[in-house]
């Protein structure tokens, strides 16, 4: 097995690359999608599930498994992969976001973030080595440092004096966990808003630690797809070529490959999932309702180019009457679908990459995604 940590990059097409990450559960191909198990579960689904649509990585959420069931709980055993059964690795964000996005119920200090629970009210802190200690306890192969999460609005000195906040927690999570001191790997977050000098600033900041990655964070907090792009594409330029790079919470397929395009190797989003439980579907002629009476009679699979589970077993119209009907089948169906789908657009982005023709792909999801 390769040194776990390394990361190779084998194709590239404009700023476009496919690689390869190696972590301690298994080789990582990018650029890749991660399905969102925040609880220690994808939605609906089960292992066996995302072993078949091709998952090759999962998201878990430290907030979230700090709180319920316990990451002492999960050390006792034997971890998050023995504890869900998911043999591939495992990503696990910080918490960050959620902390911050409790903003009256949180205080914010230079020794970490006070917060209290959304369960039952409890306080507790987070402190950028409690987290990491706490990421160590749930076992997983990505360990995110603790950030600040900026909202969308803030202006340039609390997004400045925010940023060096952040970089300060990454120099004090890399000093708690030294480089080389396990098997798992910890990857930075960039922060600075919308201002691009504050961008660069933090950029620079952030991979002058010596970390296994680093991620754009703070993105996709309300601003317009034109912002979103536009301090994406200026980041990037700041970000090693020679590490992985992953953008945090970002996920139309447009925006994956939007984000392909510009040089990011690793995605994850609660789109895919969410709105399978909503009844939005995606496929590669574009959206797809269910519930619209239209397919009440409509026999055909849901995407005839698809080769997923649901696509390959049931018709429109048995979709969309499992939904109207509220049964709980709607939802594993739809989150198989949706998830494949987010899936293979990266596995497709992939061989196109290698075959020079991600243009192509691009303009051919652009027609299907129109807006």
């Amino acid at each position: 097995m390769e040194k776990i940590g390394k990361f190779s990059i084998e194709h590239t097409d404009g700023s476009a690359r496919a690689g390869r990450l190696q972590t301690m559960h298994g080789q990582v191909q990018t650029p890749v999608f991660m399905p969102v198990g925040t609880q220690g579960s994808v939605k609906s689904l089960c292992p066996e599930d995302l072993k078949n649509i091709g998952a090759e990585i999962i998201l878990g959420n430290a907030y979230h498994l700090y709180l319920r069931p316990g990451d002492h709980l999960l050390a006792e055993l034997g971890g998050l992969h023995a504890f869900m059964n998911w043999k591939g690795p495992i990503l696990t964000d910080s918490g960050g976001y959620q902390v911050f996005s409790l903003s009256d119920l949180r205080k914010i200090t230079g020794h970490g973030v006070e917060f209290a629970s959304h369960l039952d009210g409890s306080r507790h802190m987070f402190t950028p080595e409690k987290v990491i200690s706490i990421q160590q306890n749930i076992g997983s192969d990505i360990m995110m440092v603790l950030d600040e999460c900026v909202p969308y609005g803030a202006d340039f000195d609390y997004t400045r004096n925010s940023l060096h906040l952040t970089a300060a927690w990454a120099e004090r999570s890399r000093k708690f966990y030294p480089q080389g001191a396990g098997k798992q790997l910890l990857f930075g977050i960039v922060q600075g808003g919308f201002f691009k000098e504050l961008r660069r600033e933090s950029a620079e900041s952030i991979t002058s630690i010596p970390l296994d990655g680093y991620a754009l964070g703070g993105l996709s907090v309300g601003e317009s797809k034109e912002e979103l792009l536009e301090i994406m594409n200026y980041t990037v330029q700041f970000l090693p070529e020679a590490k992985p790079r992953y953008l945090m919470g970002v996920g139309t397929p447009i925006d994956i490959l939007e984000g392909i395009k510009a040089g990011i190797d690793m995605f994850d989003c609660v789109l895919p999932t969410r709105n399978a439980r909503n009844g939005t579907l995606y496929t590669s002629r574009g959206k797809v309702n269910i519930k619209n009476s239209k397919y009440q009679r409509d026999h055909s699979a849901l995407d005839p180019l698809c080769r997923c589970y649901t696509c390959t077993n049931f018709s429109r119209a048995y979709l969309r009457h499992l939904y109207m009907a509220s049964e709980l089948l709607s939802y594993r169906l739809n989150t198989i679908h949706n998830l494949h789908f987010f899936i293979n657009l990266t596995l497709q982005a992939r061989k196109a990459i290698k075959e020079k023709r991600f243009s192509s792909l691009m303009l051919a999801c652009k027609n299907a995604y129109p807006d």
